[in-house]
């Protein structure tokens, strides 16, 4: 690959996300560009304060508050940036937006949080947001966030997941390879089951560890006829007595976890005791699967002792054990990519009010993330003097925006200069200018 192949790929990205403002363009680009380079500030008017705003605090609120841009072509956009060179695999998962004070703000939604407790319970109030992302070959800080929406009041997460899905695989070219995508818990199986491309995508899901499933009926009612049988032989997690032997097993010794155990069962599904059909002489469908049992000997940080997993997997063909264990573990890359939008980014800064004015920020969040992603390859490592010095591709996020302020001059702006303030030039002075004052004075009464 040429050299500057990178450098105009980020070239053409930045032409592209310029056209995807409409209104309050050159004030949201400005925007986009110190999201990019500013780091951690304490409120979000010091982003006025940064080199590449170059307009007025005042520019700065008027982009989030009238700015306007297209959520699809943004989409799309980012789409494009998919890399070819990676494995299909993607995380969708939840991050939710703490909006405990803002009792003002409208369709906020109460949602789990791990660490941050609402009343003594760990559930919060705010916008909660789900975030779909490319994993890559080997765990570390980067992923690829391709799309990121806000779950609405009369919505569902798995309904963001679908619809999430489906634009992962209008983005993926055709004849490809089918595409792997990961759930941390808090999913439904049965209800991913349901996804409408569930037939052409893979799905794997963490179950909790006292999760009920039965094997598929094998016998057929006796020649005085009945009811067919559904579910076959329970298969209890927490029973071991209740395991036959595995249909597939896979065993390696890796240098983080040790010696990895994977055993699998297939044909296994879960009861559902939902049906949309009318009437109650229907059958209700099962979505049978594939159960896995992950144990690992040690975990990286041996903080605590390693606990055994179990997962969920459905898709085409056989499930390949060496990879979907890896890909769970990668999930997890997600969490450091949600942590440096939140930490560096200035993802929950801003206190706003209006649940538009929040996906319009989470949607320029998301263009910088994907910024800084592109420069990656071409940033020069600006290192503080007691960081070690690292390879060009191999530099984290937080070390690609130290850098990222150096390629502003080569890269440029398609966004106009701001006019200037005050008189306009030309313009006369005193009486006669056509302005009216401002704080007109009082007639004396006679």
């Amino acid at each position: 690959m040429n050299a500057s192949a990178p450098l105009d790929h980020l070239q053409a990205f930045r032409n592209g996300v310029y056209h995807c403002f409409d209104h309050r363009s050159d004030a949201l680009f400005n925007l986009f560009d110190a999201i990019t380079v500013a780091g951690l500030v304490p409120s979000f008017a010091h982003l006025s304060l940064q080199g590449p705003f170059e307009r007025g605090h005042g520019s700065l609120y008027a982009a989030l508050t009238k700015g306007t841009l297209d959520a699809e072509r943004v989409r799309v956009l980012v789409g494009t940036t998919l890399n070819a060179d990676h494995p299909l695999v993607f995380a969708i998962d939840t991050s939710t937006w703490v909006r405990n004070d803002a009792e003002t703000s409208p369709q906020r939604g109460y949602f789990y949080h791990p660490s941050r407790h609402s009343a003594g319970k760990p559930v919060v109030a705010g916008w909660s947001y789900s975030w779909v992302a490319q994993l890559g070959p080997v765990s570390s800080s980067w992923t690829a966030p391709l799309d990121v929406r806000r779950v609405a009041p009369g919505r569902t997460a798995h309904e963001l997941a679908d619809e999430q899905v489906q634009h992962v695989v209008n983005v993926l070219p055709a004849g490809g390879a089918s595409p792997l995508f990961v759930f941390d818990g808090g999913y439904d199986p049965v209800r991913l089951s349901k996804l409408k491309d569930a037939d052409s995508v893979s799905v794997l899901v963490r179950v909790r560890r006292n999760r009920r499933f039965f094997f598929d009926a094998t016998t057929r009612p006796g020649p005085q006829g009945g009811r067919p049988r559904i579910h076959g032989a329970k298969f209890l997690c927490a029973d071991q007595t209740t395991w036959p032997a595995p249909h597939l097993e896979h065993l390696e010794t890796t240098e983080q976890y040790g010696t990895v155990h994977v055993r699998a069962w297939t044909g296994l599904h879960v009861k559902t005791t939902q049906d949309t059909r009318p009437g109650s002489r229907h059958f209700k469908p099962t979505y049978s699967g594939t159960v896995l049992l992950l144990e690992v000997a040690k975990l990286p940080r041996e903080t605590r002792q390693p606990q055994a997993f179990w997962l969920w997997w459905r898709g085409p063909g056989v499930p390949d054990l060496a990879m979907l264990w890896r890909a769970y573990t990668r999930r997890f890359d997600l969490e450091h990519t949600f942590r440096f939008c939140k930490q560096t980014l200035n993802w929950e800064t801003p206190r706003l009010r209006h649940p538009e004015q929040a996906d319009r920020w989470t949607l320029l969040v998301l263009l910088a993330f994907t910024q800084l992603r592109l420069a990656q390859p071409v940033v020069t490592d600006t290192r503080l003097p007691w960081q070690r010095p690292q390879e060009r591709g191999r530099l984290t996020p937080s070390r690609v925006r130290q850098g990222f302020v150096q390629l502003l001059v080569p890269l440029g702006s398609p966004a106009c200069a701001p006019k200037p303030s005050g008189r306009s030039p030309g313009r006369p002075k005193g009486k006669g200018s056509g302005r009216a004052p401002r704080f007109p004075a009082l007639k004396k009464s006679a």
